[in-house]
């Protein structure tokens, strides 16, 4: 079996499907491959698809009209998502995709997905659950962007990078990355990864995050997400 049909058929979305249903499934779809750093579709875009990523790391922007990015979300192998434009002819893309890695997705255009969908109620209650999941999701990132301040949005981050027992996290990302993932500019990330490294919570070299007092950190950040202590 290929990494392809093994990610379609352990999914969810299409995991009660009998064996002639799954292979009527894949052959309706298209494997595509894109390099880093490359659109995979663009904001207001009508684009009819829904995928699910086989390999590497897709991403979706919002650009603000002041040219400020934010990364809404990043869907990693086994997950899938789509355009609006797949549920409503007329609704446009809210978000970029990106490739920010090399990637691979495997897609289906609506008029080729639809007929299952139509079909097999399993299979729509899955898909209900998956954009409850993803509602979920982004409820998350309104609510830490609406009420929680930069300085710890910057600390979450932070702590994201690294577990308890392993305090260093690699800068293998820029000030701007680091801005879109949390919601503000490199301005305010870089002013406050100074003010930490000067307060003694983080240290800070040419390569990597080091973190020194994971405690006032956390504080900083706010002790829980989705019920998990930092």
């Amino acid at each position: 079996m290929s990494k392809i049909q093994s990610l379609v058929s352990s999914h969810p979305l299409f995991a009660s499907l009998d064996e002639p249903t799954l292979r009527a499934v894949l052959d309706a779809g298209l494997s595509r491959k894109y390099p880093k750093d490359s659109l995979i579709a663009l904001a207001d875009e009508l684009w009819p698809y829904l995928f699910l990523v086989i390999e590497g790391r897709v991403s979706a922007i919002k650009e603000s009209s002041e040219g400020r990015s934010l990364l809404v979300s990043t869907f990693e192998p086994g997950e899938i998502f789509w355009g609006l434009t797949f549920f409503h002819e007329q609704l446009r893309m809210p978000v970029s995709l990106e490739a920010r890695q090399a990637c691979q997705i495997y897609q289906w255009r609506r008029e080729r997905l639809l007929p299952f969908l139509l079909n097999n109620g399993r299979l729509c209650w899955e898909l209900s659950c998956q954009m409850v999941n993803l509602m979920l999701r982004a409820s998350n990132i309104v609510e830490g962007l609406a009420f929680q301040p930069v300085a710890g949005r910057v600390a979450r981050f932070l702590l994201e990078q690294t577990s308890p027992d392993q305090n260093i996290s690699p800068r293998h990302l820029t000030l701007d990355e680091i801005a879109a993932h949390i919601g503000t500019t490199r301005e305010m990330v870089c002013r406050y990864l100074h003010s930490f490294s000067d307060e003694g919570l983080i240290n800070i070299t040419r390569t990597e995050y080091y973190i020194t007092d994971r405690q006032r950190l956390t504080r900083l950040a706010g002790q829980y997400k989705g019920g998990q202590r930092y």
